[in-house]
C-alpha cells in the first residue's frame, strides 16, 4: 500500500492506493472527479481512497492527480510488464490510451476538457509514466473523458502485471525519490 499526502495553502489531499480490489472510497467534494476516480480504480483493479478539500476546482483536480501519481509510482512492481494499451467505446466516444510506466513522464492528448487534460498531464508527470490518449471519435465531453479514464485504468492494469522479469533493454530500471525531488 502507498499513502501520499499533499498540503498547500490551497489544498489538502490524502491518497491511499493498493493493488487489487478495484474499489474507490473517494471524497473530493467534486462529484465528477469522484466519478472519474471510481472509474479509474474499478478499471485499473486498484483500491483507491482519496480525501481532499480545496479552494478551487482547478487546484483540486490538479493536486489530486499529482498526489495519486506519486502514490502510483510507489506500487509499481519491479517486474512490471510496463506497457499497456486499451481502447474503450462509450456511447458516441471511442478512446485509445497507451502507457509506459518505465519512469519517463510524457503526456500527449488532448482531451476535450482542459481541466481533465491537465489531470492526465499532472498524473503522468508525477507517476513518471508516458501516457498517450487518442480520441478516435466522440462528441459528448463527459463520455470522452470517462472513456479515457476507463481506458487508462485498463492500460495500467496491463502494465502493472508482475512478469517477474525486467522489461527493458537497458537492464534493471531504478526509480528513487529523495527530498530534493519533492
Amino acid at each position: 500500500m502507498s499513502v501520499a499526502k499533499r498540503e498547500t495553502s490551497e489544498t489538502s489531499i490524502r491518497v491511499e492506493l493498493r493493488a487489487g480490489g478495484g474499489k474507490s472510497g473517494s471524497k473530493t467534494g467534486n462529484r465528477f472527479l469522484d466519478h472519474m476516480l471510481n472509474a479509474f480504480a474499478r478499471y485499473s483493479g486498484l483500491t483507491l481512497d482519496v480525501q481532499a478539500r480545496s479552494d478551487l476546482t482547478h487546484h483540486l483536480v490538479e493536486d489530486v492527480a499529482l498526489t495519486l501519481g506519486h502514490a502510483f509510482r510507489e506500487i509499481i512492481p519491479s517486474g512490471a510488464a510496463r506497457y499497456g494499451n486499451r481502447v474503450v467505446p462509450m456511447d458516441d466516444a471511442l478512446v485509445q490510451v497507451s502507457v509506459d510506466i518505465g519512469g519517463r513522464p510524457y503526456y500527449e492528448g488532448p482531451l476535450p476538457s482542459g481541466l481533465y487534460d491537465h489531470w492526465m498531464r499532472s498524473f503522468s508527470n508525477e507517476a513518471r509514466a508516458t501516457i498517450h490518449i487518442i480520441v478516435l471519435r466522440g462528441n459528448d465531453r463527459h463520455h470522452i473523458v470517462e472513456a479515457a479514464f476507463k481506458a487508462l485504468g485498463l492500460a495500467l492494469r496491463d502494465a502493472l502485471v508482475d512478469t517477474g522479469e525486467t522489461v527493458s533493454t537497458k537492464g534493471s530500471i531504478s526509480l528513487s525519490v529523495s527530498d530534493a525531488d519533492e
